[in-house]
């Protein structure tokens, strides 16, 4: 008899070959093909991204400002205030606030840094004193050739350093372009930011456009969430250790919290960099104990950020695991360094929004409770 009239499947034949392969196989199989295209998508974005870095990054952070200084543009406008003179107004306020605290620290960090140098000659004198009648034993002379050495290296190199004072002047000439990009963005993403997204999606088509724009939106919504949270944590956790750094006489403060509070916006990974630098600072000045002081002061703050402050800012509207955010950061930072570790988070929170969006459900984890303006401008 056939084996095609029968039911049995002949040993040519690819159904017949299909069934030979354990299903776990076929399974993990059609993963590995679909999370090799997936690696490969990501791989090729983040070479374009590093490749045009200059105009993404700026305008990276100009959705992330815009994210945080829409909900002040809605209120103004909600108060009959033309859109464009709330932009106005809510950009040149954050600029001048800027502008002031970066000005302060600066000053702080001039006066500073010279009386701050004696005392970290002192304790550069007391480790010298401690290595060579410590019980370490360390001969003067060894630690006179190494110092030695130290400024041979220096003589030696005198020309790389040049080098690097010229491609430090390029590097501000850089950075001062990008801060420009940035406000001229900022400025537009505000003052047109849903019109330009419903642009954007008109290269989608129509059978999914709606999906991508309310996709899109409630990615807005978990950003807006997310960088409120950050910042306020951020200047939570900056005024907590400051308080503790001034009680323990630790010098340079505010530029010390200035540091912090910039460090707070890569999690977890930022704020023990920052703080790590203050430990130093009151090792090199004060003392053993007085930097043992200050690690218990940030671990306190460490945890009541954890346990405290990030589960009740964030709320349901940022789900996002310590693990995930661990690996999401050392990943960014090895590929695009610090600016990788400071867009990862925001960038995994609105992925994480917008791929599990659903249309249908009303009450979504990812909308926070207020509505966001993004209307068109009334005076456009």
């Amino acid at each position: 008899m056939n084996s095609a009239r029968d039911g049995r499947r002949s040993v040519g034949d690819p159904a017949w070959v299909e069934d030979q392969v354990h299903p776990g196989v076929r399974v993990a199989a059609a993963w590995t093909w679909r999370l090799l295209i997936i690696g490969a998508g990501l791989f090729v974005l983040g070479k374009i991204f590093l490749r045009f870095e200059e105009v993404f990054v700026p305008v990276a952070i100009a959705i992330l400002m815009s994210a945080l200084l829409e909900p002040i543009v809605g209120w103004l406008t909600r108060r009959r205030i033309p859109r464009s003179i709330g932009v106005l107004f809510t950009v040149v306020l954050t600029l001048a606030v800027l502008a002031a605290g970066l000005t302060f620290v600066v000053q702080q960090l001039i006066t500073g840094i010279p009386r701050m140098s004696g005392d970290i000659a002192n304790s550069i004198s007391k480790v010298r004193t401690w290595l060579e009648n410590g019980p370490l034993g360390v001969n003067s002379d060894t630690i006179r050739k190494a110092s030695d050495n130290v400024i041979s290296w220096l003589q030696a190199h005198e020309a790389t350093i040049a080098t690097g004072a010229i491609d430090t002047a390029t590097v501000v000439t850089k950075l001062a372009t990008a801060a420009l990009l940035t406000v001229f963005l900022l400025i537009f993403f505000l003052y047109d930011g849903r019109r330009m997204w419903e642009y954007f999606t008109r290269l989608v088509p129509r059978a999914h456009r709606e999906h991508i724009r309310g996709a899109g939106e409630a990615g807005f919504h978990t950003l807006q969430s997310y960088v409120r949270a950050t910042v306020l944590v951020a200047l939570i956790d900056a005024i907590g250790i400051a308080i503790g750094l001034a009680i323990l006489r630790v010098p340079m403060v505010m530029p010390l919290t200035a540091l912090i509070f910039l460090g707070a916006f890569i999690p977890i990974i930022g704020s023990m960099a920052a703080g790590s630098i203050a430990v130093l600072i009151a090792l090199a000045t004060q003392g053993w104990f007085t930097a043992l002081l200050v690690v218990v002061v940030l671990i306190v703050v460490m945890q009541v950020e954890s346990h405290v402050l990030q589960p009740f800012l964030m709320g349901r509207s940022v789900k996002l695991h310590p693990v995930a955010v661990i690996i999401v950061i050392a990943a960014g930072i090895m590929f695009a360094g610090v600016v990788g570790g400071l867009l990862a988070v925001p960038v995994l929170a609105f992925l994480n929004t917008a791929v599990g969006y659903r249309p249908d459900v009303a009450d979504t984890d990812a909308l926070v409770d207020e509505p966001v303006d993004l209307e068109p401008p009334p005076d456009a």
